[in-house]
């Protein structure tokens, strides 16, 4: 394979990576704009969906599962900068990323923090509406489609780190005539 066919698989990549992170984030605007502006969910008390699943407008001050909550102006804004750290410790990581799994997981975290962090900055709080539930039951907290990329591009990843025969120490050992 020739420098410049590297160069290009490479440029490929990171493009994949990050247009992903954009439709991802693009995506996550789009639906919440939809429920905010004609739906009107914030509006509502909920819209059942299916017996089991639920649109309910819900206000996040925290971040993941509702822990670290803002609850003045100063913590919000040390939120935004640490989520705003670790997006650009991702897109760095998705930068020099050559597994296209670990580029999808990253492109999936990334662009749903992007969206997260954007209803930070805007409005105060990230904008919560799917409601799981079998009963009054939630197995979930109420959630959106960007926590949901971030979930699933974390498991990706983690799934690829303890799955993968790519760690160090599992190629075979060269036998000393392989050396010579």
């Amino acid at each position: 394979m020739t420098a410049g066919n590297v160069r290009f698989e490479a440029w490929t990549r990171r493009a994949f990576g990050y247009g992903l992170a954009l439709l991802v984030f693009a995506i996550d605007r789009g639906v919440k704009a939809l429920l905010l502006g004609p739906v009107a969910l914030d509006h509502r008390d909920a819209i059942a969906v299916l017996p089991i699943f639920a649109l309910r407008f819900t206000q996040n001050f925290g971040v993941s599962l509702g822990l670290f909550t803002a609850t003045s102006a100063e913590m919000r804004l040390i939120l935004i900068g640490v989520t705003t750290a670790i997006a650009l410790g991702v897109a760095a990581w998705l930068m020099v990323e050559r597994r296209r799994a670990d580029v999808v997981g990253l492109a999936l975290v990334l662009g749903g923090a992007l969206g997260n962090i954007y209803d930070r900055v805007v409005h105060g709080f990230v904008i919560d509406y799917a409601d799981f539930h079998i009963g009054a039951w939630r197995p979930f907290l109420i959630f959106n489609l960007a926590d949901a990329a971030i979930t699933f591009g974390v498991l990706i990843l983690l799934a690829r780190s303890l799955l993968s025969s790519e760690k160090p120490g599992n190629s075979p050992a060269k036998t000393p005539t392989e050396n010579s």
